[in-house]
């Protein structure tokens, strides 16, 4: 992945590609661009996220005025969980990724999206590595499990099963729900991140929406171009974290004798099922047009 910032490309990785944030050599549009996205989130979200989200939120301040320095972050994160925010220069390997993960280090992108792509971004980039996915790392029981997915994610490397394994990411970390007492709420970072998305996830009758099942998580295929045709839900944090507290290696070997993959519309006679999606969205081409 290209990413156009000098400060990135003057800068060597260490052996595990981490680079300084330099921090002040942000320029003020660059903050300005987060203060809008910030702003546009919370006014979309509302309630719509978990409040755990919420929670995060406040307590790391990420809304002191513009892109949040890593090492006030860190202070705070430490006191709380244990984890710290690093700063890599691009999507990085996998392995590298999960050794990261577990010893309790999440990798961000240090640029920021221009205003064309306010949005819309495939790429991870601050906002979204930020704003999406550290405020739940003040959360003991979701910072644990992000650990657990860390050391997961080793293993599965041994077994050939990183596609199953990132499935699980994708539909938890990125692209989770959560029923709650007050309905379906959102822990995704790819969903709390997304003006168009934090709408349709919760409210658009196009998806199918089916509780969290590990083993069907993993073989279910995903999308990574458009909104999802299919979101999981957990119960609670503390359903998700337990589904990792078991041994992995007879899982993976099932999963790496199998070609067993489910498409994006199945639902299975075992699904508990929430919402049977019209998927009249992605029937009508998709790409965020109707969607907003």
């Amino acid at each position: 992945m290209a990413i156009n910032d000098p400060v990135i490309a003057a800068q060597t990785p260490t052996a595990d590609f981490q680079i300084e944030q330099r921090w002040r050599l942000y320029k003020d549009e660059e903050h300005a661009i987060w203060r809008d996205l910030y702003s546009q989130q919370i006014s979309i979200l509302k309630n719509r996220a978990v409040p755990e989200f919420y929670e995060g939120l406040t307590a790391l301040n990420l809304n002191e005025g513009g892109i949040p320095n890593f090492a006030h972050i860190n202070e705070k994160l430490m006191d709380l969980t244990g984890w710290q925010v690093i700063t890599v220069p691009h999507l990085i390997p996998d392995d590298i990724f999960f050794e990261h993960l577990a010893n309790r280090r999440f990798p961000a992108g240090r640029f920021i999206r221009s205003r064309e792509q306010m949005d819309y971004l495939q790429e991870p980039d601050i906002f979204h590595d930020v704003f999406g996915h550290v405020p739940l790392l003040t959360q003991p029981i979701f910072a644990n499990y992000m650990e657990a997915y860390g050391k997961g994610g080793l293993r599965a490397l041994k077994y050939d099963c990183l596609k199953n394994l990132a499935r699980l990411y994708w539909y938890t970390v990125e692209f989770g729900l959560m029923n709650t007492d007050e309905g379906l709420k959102i822990y995704g970072a790819g969903i709390v991140s997304s003006r168009t998305e934090s709408i349709f996830s919760l409210d658009d009758p196009s998806p199918n929406r089916l509780h969290f099942d590990l083993t069907r998580v993993m073989e279910t295929d995903y999308r990574i171009d458009d909104f999802q045709q299919i979101y999981f839900v957990n119960n609670s944090f503390e359903e998700l974290f337990e589904a990792t507290q078991q041994d992995f290696g007879p899982i993976y070997e099932k999963m790496s004798a199998s070609d067993n993959v489910f498409g994006l519309t199945d639902i299975l006679d075992s699904d508990k099922v929430y919402t049977k999606g019209t998927q009249a969205y992605a029937q009508s081409g998709g790409r965020f047009a109707k969607a907003s």
